[in-house]
This record gives C-alpha cells, structure tokens and sequence, in this order.
C-alpha cells in the first residue's frame, strides 16, 4: 500500500508520501477556489497518477466555509417556543464592560427556522407528540425557501430520538439531514443546537469536495482528520463535518506528540507558524481534547484538540492603523497573491517579505530552490512602509517581526500561564513553514531554555495525517446522582457505546482485536454547571480522581455527592507504521555558504539540513535550509542533530 497525507493549508498543500519504507515531501501552492486541484496536481508531481492509494487528508473546506459565513442554506427544526435558541445562546458578550455592544445576526434568519410539537420532559416523558401538521408545516417550508440542508435539535433529543428519526424519514431525499440525536447526543440544548447546525451549515460542501476527490482517485482508500486527532473514512466523515473543524491543525499536533516521544519529550508547547495562521496548543502526552473549543464566533462541544489559533502567520499583512501604530495581521495574503517576494501581484509587505529583507531567508532556496524569490521587491514594499514609518528599512521589517512575534507570544501564554502553568518546564515544538524562523525569540520570550525543530517541520501536519490512527469519540448524556448507579450499569452503557465505533472502525476495515478502548465519565458536584473529565475503571476510583482533579485545578473540594452528566468512549485502531531513519551523512557538513543578516557583524553560515550528520552541533547565527522549510538558529542558541533528523535546540551561555 503507498500511504500519502495531505494538509490543505490557505497558502500552502503540503505532502508526505510513505512508500517502500522510505519518506518523501513535496509542498505546492494551495488552489483555495478548488482544494482538490491541488491534491491533484501534488499527486501528479509525486509521480502516483493511477496508483492506488490509501491517502489521509486533512481539508480546511469546513472550516473556511465556517470563518468566511459561506455555508448552505439551512432549515433549523425545532419545538415550538424555541426557534430563538441559537440566536439567544448563553448571552455572551464579546466587550464585557461595552456599553453598547453591535448586535450580531442570529445563525439561522427567523424565516429559515421552523418549530413543530414532539416536546419531551426532562424524564423522556412525551409532553406534546409530532403531529402530521407539524410535518406538512415543514414540508411547506422547504417548498417555499428550498434549503440544500435541514438541520433537526429537539428538545431531551439525547433521551428519546424517535421524533427526530420521524421527521428526517419525511423529508426529501435530495436534502442533507442533520439530526441533534446523531451528531451531539448530550445535554445543553444551545450547545447541542449549534453543533446539529453547523454540522448541516456546511456539510453539503464537505461531502462533495469529498465525493470529487473520491471520483477524481478512483479505487485510492480516503480517510479524513477530524478534529480530535483520530481519521475516519472520507464517506462516514462527510456525514459528521461539524467534527473536521480542526481537520489540519489537529494532525500538526499528532505528529509533534510522535516525534518528541521520540526524542525524549513528553511535556511540550508547540506552535504551528503557517502562511495565514498560528495554531498554540499544550502535550502532555497525548494532545489535550475539549469540548469547549470555539470556531470563530460559535461553540462547538464535539472533542476536538485544546488549541489556540491566531491570525500571524507567514503571509500576515503589515499595516499602519489610523494612528500610525504598526499592526501585523490578521489579515492575509493567502496563497494568491502571497507576499511581495513570491511575485506573483502581491503589494502589501508581510512577514515573510520581512524576514528575507532581514537576510534571514534564502531567495534561491526557497520550497528546496523549487520556488525563486524576489527580494527587490520585498525592500522596495518594505520601503513604502519604512517612509510612513520614518524609520530605516531594517527597523521596519525587525518592528514588523517584533509585533508578529509578540501576537504568537500572547497566544503561547494563553495556553500556558494563563492556567497557572509555567512555560519552562516545557519544550517549544515549531512546526509549520515559517515556524522555524521564530522559534529561538518566542522560547526567549517564554524563558524556556529547550525547543524542537521537527524532521519535516515544514510539513508536519501532512506527517500527522499518516500517523495519526482510525478512531471515534463518542457520547451520551445520563444526568444522574453517581452513588445512585453500579459499576454494572455504567458498563453496560460504555459497552453499547464502545460496540457503536467498534462497528464505525469494522466498516473502514479496522478489525475489532487491533483497537484500543478508552472510557471516561464527565463529572460534576451536584449543583454545578460545569465537569471534569475522569477517566474510568471503576466508581470508587472516579471519585477519588475526581475529587483530586477539582483540588488541583480550582483549589478546592467538597463534601458534596457527584453528579454524573456523561459518558464517553475512545476506540483508536493501528496506526500505519512510519519509521524515521536517521541522518544519512556520515560527517558533520560544513556550511554551504555564507550571507548577510540584519544585526549580525560578521556574514552567517548557512547549512543544508538534509546534509547535517548525526550528532552535528551548530551555535547560532546561522540559517539552516531544508527543501519545506527554513530555521533561523538565533545568537545564544544551538542546535544538535537527533537520531531521526530532529533540531533540538537549547540555550546556552548565561
């Protein structure tokens, strides 16, 4: 079998192809109009046209199509009296103290929303039944607006699915049905609502790009990333969009936990640097999953992994606000133009135009020589921006990666500081294409001492796409007083829900004895409104866990019962086995050649990476250039060749 990942990023598609034990990468521009046109044309540079292929991929369609408001149109069913619920949410306010805060649009226009009967109590008790004229009401409705998706949350739906069942069996086959009791069957209407939604919002969109791609394949086996780090058939996956929010970024980190488990490490923060965006996220381990994670302006309670995603990256645009601050990003250049120095029609000077006028970036080496780049036309934007500046051109592009580091910085202590974690005890894993250049003054920043520059850092989440392993995360909801259950009962619900993806995995041809079960409980002091995550063995330790949990995060515990809320399990398959080999030079190389860098007395040398040896050690100044990527080993900072090609970097002196 010939294994391919793929990451679809907004500037770059990235690939690793792993075929008779030997790695390859390959990286090309992104197609963001048609993101299979670049899976394609990647394919055809590989020389795979007509294999067959089994390729994981991680697409950026439902998360664009969210961030950019160009989902489908969309019915939201619901009970009568609640057509407002996701309009109203949990009130969150954006400005806490803003006096008079700008009112946004509700998710779902009042037009587009119909409510019918099917009323459930809080027991499962039916209150009002699904009447026909409910179902005629509906029917007239998507006559009348022609929706491509319909999206069904009633009430206790997580109790009874009946209702929901009856009405997708009335409706039209042509249309994407999206029902609560399938997509997200726990508690929290609102919450509950809004993942059914969005799953119908733009699943259209991501079943077809899928069935394109599938076309466009042939017989090649697709799988998908979602969003907790677990792959999943691209047929089933096109079904549950709303859990590939997080499709790319998610294999970013699956591939850091691989590789620092390989080389020593297990505590780490990592930052994923592409053109658009930086991805932070904290491992410990394995990477961390909530339930709480956020898609631009709305929640999204399926597990996905705990991260913190800004808007610096590569391609981030630096602009003088009206008061003549420098500002860098969110704002991008994306892949079309991309910055200046690409020269393809792009104007606005960006980070990358700033680190090549720094000298810290090769024009001729650039995507391994494969791309040339333009630095007269870098210094000629950065000028422009230096005049309005009144400052040098130098100054200007430090200032503008000053600003695009700090905005990364903040994120980084978001993740870390801001839960009472102390960034030094941790490794700071950089991934991405342009990770790489700012590693050394973010660990500066953070007063961390070590950092990692991963083997294929440039192409890290397209390496996570191979290793990361089939799996589900699944749950349900049961709101009850925990001493009033037996261990026997709650097996037998973690059981049922186990057999649910064992059966998902058996259809991707994921055998049953090659999995690895996982169960946990979410719980809660009776009287609270938020849980905690236990894993389970039994009820005695959950309690004990839990308690200890509570202490350690809010400092405190009761003397209070615990209420059970729900269940969860975690069923992974095999991982393919991708082994890294280790650097094929035998000698430490010397540099290829030396250049100038903005603030450096002396010309720096410059290393090819893949001719480093094992063990090699380089003391910074110095560039070291890979065909994906590009490092910028800081003054005070050096880095030694691990055993799979790895950079660890430390600090030294001091």
């Amino acid at each position: 079998m010939i294994f391919l990942g793929v990451d679809t990023g907004g500037t770059f598609t990235d690939f690793v192809l792993w075929r008779n034990g030997r790695l390859r990468v390959h990286k090309l521009l992104s197609t963001p109009h048609a993101p299979e046109q670049a899976i394609l044309q990647g394919i055809a540079d590989l020389g795979l046209q007509g294999e067959c292929l089994r390729l994981v991929h991680g697409s950026t369609v439902a998360t664009n199509a969210v961030l950019e408001g160009k989902g489908v149109k969309t019915l939201f069913v619901t009970n009568r009296g609640f057509a407002d619920m996701l309009g109203i949410g949990r009130q969150y306010r954006a400005g806490l103290y803003e006096l008079q805060p700008r009112r946004s649009p509700p998710p779902v226009p009042r037009e587009l929303c119909v409510e019918v009967g099917a009323r459930l109590s809080a027991d499962g008790e039916i209150l009002e039944a699904l009447h026909g004229e409910d179902l005629e009401t509906l029917l007239l409705a998507i006559t009348e607006h022609r929706p491509r998706s319909v999206a069904v949350n009633l009430l206790f739906s997580w109790l009874d699915a009946d209702a929901e069942k009856e009405i997708a069996a009335a409706l039209p086959e042509n249309l994407f049905v999206s029902l609560s009791s399938r997509v997200l069957p726990e508690v929290r209407e609102y919450e509950r609502g809004m993942a059914t939604w969005l799953n119908a919002w733009v699943g259209p969109l991501v079943q077809g790009y899928l069935q394109r791609l599938q076309s466009s394949l042939g017989d090649s086996r697709i799988s998908v990333m979602q969003s907790s780090g677990d792959t999943a058939a691209a047929a089933q996956a096109g079904e549950q969009a709303v859990r590939m929010l997080l499709s790319g970024p998610a294999g970013g980190l699956v591939a850091a936990g691989f590789l620092g488990e390989k080389a020593g490490f297990q505590r780490m923060l990592s930052f994923d640097m592409g053109g658009t965006s930086t991805d932070v996220a904290l491992l410990d381990g394995e990477p961390n999953l909530t339930t709480e994670g956020r898609i631009g302006p709305y929640p999204v309670a399926v597990p996905m992994v705990d991260m913190h995603t800004i808007g610096a990256g590569g391609g981030s645009i630096a602009w003088l606000d009206e008061g003549g601050m420098l500002q860098v990003g969110p704002e991008s250049a994306g892949a079309d133009p991309g910055p200046v120095c690409y020269g393809r029609g792009g104007v606005r000077v960006t980070v990358t135009d700033a680190n090549l006028v720094l000298g810290r970036l090769l024009p001729d080496r650039f995507l391994g020589g494969e791309m040339q780049l333009d630095p007269a036309a870098a210094e000629t934007a950065m000028l422009r921006l230096a005049r309005a500046m009144r400052c040098s051109v130098q100054t200007a592009a430090a200032g503008v990666i000053r600003i695009a580091n700090e905005h990364m910085a903040r994120a980084l202590r978001t993740i870390s500081v801001q839960r009472g974690i102390d960034p030094a005890g941790f490794v700071l894993a950089s991934f991405g294409g342009a990770g790489g250049m700012h590693v050394c003054a973010l660990a500066d920043a953070l007063g961390m001492r070590k950092a990692l520059v991963p083997a294929h850092g440039g192409v890290l989440s397209a390496l996570g796409m191979l290793v990361a392993r089939p799996g589900r995360q699944l749950s349900r909801s049961w709101v009850v007083k925990l001493d009033e259950l037996l261990d026997e009962q709650l097996h037998g619900v973690l059981e049922d829900l186990a057999e649910e993806a064992y059966a998902a995995l058996q259809e991707e041809g994921v055998s049953r004895a090659s999995c690895d079960l996982s169960c946990s409980l979410d719980l809660r002091y009776a009287g609270q409104s938020y849980t905690l995550n236990i894993p389970w063995k039994n009820k005695a330790q959950a309690v004990r866990d839990f308690h200890r949990n509570h202490a350690r995060r809010y400092g405190h515990e009761l003397d209070l019962p615990l209420e059970l809320v729900n269940l969860r399990v975690s069923v992974r398959g095999p991982a393919t086995p991708v082994r890294l080999s280790a650097p094929a030079a035998e000698r430490p190389a010397g540099p290829v050649r030396y250049c100038r860098a903005a603030g450096e007395d002396l010309p720096v040398p410059c290393f090819d990476r893949s001719a480093l040896a094992l063990g090699q050690k380089i003391d910074g100044p110095a560039i070291i250039t890979e065909q994906v990527a590009t490092t910028w080993l800081a003054p005070g900072w050096r880095c030694t060749v691990d055993g799979t090609g790895n950079l660890l970097l430390h600090k030294t002196g001091e």
